[in-house]
């Protein structure tokens, strides 16, 4: 089972920055990409970034520019570098990571969620 740990969510002001970090945990696995969601109030989950294994990345048209996500593959981590942060961009952030178990035939695949971390963003 492979278990996702996000940290790094606070209170910032309008302009500011924060850095949020996953990190994937368990045995036998391997990951294929991995992203940032948010869910504002009242809202649908969205995607942020995502990048794969290969380092490509994707960001949503509102945080681009302002977010940069990179990844440290020996250590199964992503961070989001978040800048120039607005009120529009609270929310609870969560981490997604997509992969297959590397101890089993066939492979079986898996999606999992980190448990959020919320970011609050004053104006």
């Amino acid at each position: 089972q492979v278990q996702l740990v996000e940290s790094g969510g606070g209170l910032v002001q309008a302009g500011g920055s924060l850095t949020l970090s996953c990190s994937a945990s368990g045995s036998d696995f391997a990951i294929l990409a991995m992203g940032w969601y948010r869910q504002a109030l009242g809202k649908e989950r969205e995607m942020v970034a995502t990048i794969t294994t290969g380092g490509s990345t994707n960001y949503a048209d509102s945080v681009k520019g302002r977010f940069t996500i990179s990844r440290d593959n020996a250590e199964n981590t992503v961070y989001l570098q978040m800048n120039s942060l607005k009120p529009e961009d609270t929310a609870v952030y969560y981490c997604h990571a997509s992969g297959h178990t590397t101890n089993t035939v066939p492979y079986r695949y898996f999606e999992n969620w980190g448990q959020g971390t919320l970011v609050t963003v004053s104006s």
